[in-house]
């Protein structure tokens, strides 16, 4: 009886059923409580998010003048909020508008437009204060709930939300109102230095006197601060922790696009200006913005109208108008020959250097005697232009490169050049090769009447309209607007 194992069963198998119970619930905890923390954490994240937004909108009351004040209460839950209000903190969150009104060939603005110069955090700095050249600021500051890493924030009239990881996002849009044609830009600055942390209830208060400065269209801080813009560029730089949120945000929309500068932090957002149109004094340079690449004829009138300058009349041997868009080169040459003779030229070095196309005229244009003076029109329909390969020396590999399905390198029509006594219009060609030329931005066209310009530049004319592509501002309107923060407990 005293060796009897009959009990034995039992209690083992009681004793197997309760470890495999423990080391189930052990699993579990293991495994789901950091699970259930992080989605506590996200939680709360989201309650501050959604406070935020509240906060959000409760400022823009304050700052449009509709309430002098307006508190908002958020829940801490463990973390900390913050003001930043001071000079350390507009340091790191301001934003920066250059307008550029220069000379198109002045050698400053050449030199600040070429390349990546001005896609860098105070690239302007060395150009503001000579002509043409303005800027005007205003510090942001920001209004921050951290808890670990994670950050949530008020900044420049939107809400934004940080990451462990680093990346940021929109939770709520800025103040940064663009509708292809009018920004609205209310600066909001934020001033004050507080915070508090815990787990409590705490009011963040925004008071203003509702008199916000107008720093455009303002002509006492600018004589060019007009509207609408005489500038030929406007560049917004936004200095801050959620750059790339910003940034995101202008891509985003329909209008806007946004490079950034990662080592400062910086998003930057340009704006092409419509060119002036209609008939002005001819120069010896002008301006073409994009072109609307969707219309098939989107120039109305390219013409000039040239008075000759001496007693020589109208003489010119090669009096070249020519503009170059990064790999693209497009060149009118002018010479006479029992009246005007016009060539055309276009190439374009990323095809490849021998990819050129040139045309010849196949009849003259009239000049009129006493004084010397002629119409010349670079859409008219009825001047026919003939291909023309060069000499034998050139190599035109595919000579209608140009002429083909939509790429970086062509447009439709797709045409087959088969020949050299391919024709077409003068027409048809400046609409097609100026809509190529523009396809990365505005242009510069420059005239070379070579050492003996027989043009007189103060009595011709140039006469230029077209439809542009939808984007280019015409119109600003930027306030700065002052916010007293506090946090009360």
């Amino acid at each position: 009886m005293f060796k009897s194992e009959s009990a034995v069963s039992p209690v083992i198998g009681i004793i197997l059923m309760l470890g495999l119970t423990i080391l189930s619930i052990s699993s579990m905890l293991i495994y789901s409580v950091p699970t259930l923390d992080g989605l506590e954490d996200m939680a709360k994240a989201q309650k501050i998010e959604q406070a935020f937004t509240v906060f959000d909108s409760r400022t823009s009351k304050v700052a449009l003048g509709e309430s002098p004040i307006q508190t908002t209460y958020v829940s801490l839950m463990g973390g900390a909020i913050n003001v930043n209000g001071d000079q350390d903190a507009y340091n790191e969150s301001r934003i920066v508008i250059v307008t550029v009104t220069v000379n198109i060939s002045d050698e400053n603005y050449v030199d600040f437009m070429t390349g990546q110069n001005r896609y860098r955090w105070q690239s302007w700095e060395h150009y503001v204060g000579g002509s043409g050249f303005d800027e005007f600021n205003c510090s942001l500051g920001s209004i921050e709930y951290s808890m670990d890493d994670r950050i949530i924030a008020y900044e420049g009239g939107g809400v934004w939300s940080k990451y462990p990881t680093g990346s940021t996002i929109m939770i709520s849009p800025p103040e940064f109102h663009y509708n292809g044609e009018t920004l609205t830009l209310p600066l909001m600055k934020i001033n004050g230095r507080s915070g508090v942390s815990g787990t409590g209830d705490v009011g963040v208060s925004i008071s203003s006197n509702n008199m916000p400065l107008v720093l455009f269209p303002n002509t006492t801080m600018a004589v060019n601060r007009v509207n609408p813009l005489e500038a030929d560029k406007v560049i917004i730089y936004i200095k801050s922790e959620y750059y790339d949120a910003w940034a995101n945000y202008a891509n985003s929309q329909t209008y806007t696009s946004a490079t950034v500068d990662v080592a400062n932090k910086t998003a930057i957002i340009e704006l092409d200006v419509i060119p002036p149109m209609g008939t002005s004094t001819l120069t010896d340079a002008f301006k073409v913005g994009v072109l609307n690449e969707s219309t098939t004829a989107p120039i109305y009138n390219f013409s000039f109208n040239f008075v000759a300058g001496g007693a020589q009349g109208l003489n010119p041997s090669n009096y070249d108008i020519s503009a170059s868009s990064g790999t693209k080169t497009l060149t009118y040459t002018l010479d006479k020959t029992a009246g005007l003779r016009l060539d055309v030229e276009y190439k374009d070095t990323a095809a490849g250097s021998e990819y050129i196309e040139r045309w010849s005229n196949t009849a003259s244009i009239p000049v009129i005697e006493d004084p010397e003076t002629a119409m010349v029109d670079f859409l008219d329909d009825t001047y026919f232009m003939e291909y023309a390969p060069g000499n034998q020396n050139d190599d035109y590999a595919e000579p209608d490169f140009s002429w083909g399905p939509e790429s970086s390198i062509s447009l439709p029509p797709d045409i087959e050049i088969i020949d050299n006594n391919y024709q077409t219009s003068l027409y048809n060609l400046t609409q097609h090769y100026m809509k190529l030329l523009t396809m990365d931005g505005s242009v510069i066209f420059s005239i070379d009447g070579g050492p003996q310009d027989p043009v007189d530049y103060e009595q011709s004319t140039i006469t230029l309209y077209y439809e542009g592509m939808p984007g280019a501002i015409t119109y600003l309107h930027i306030t700065k607007n002052e916010l007293d923060a506090a946090v009360t407990v």
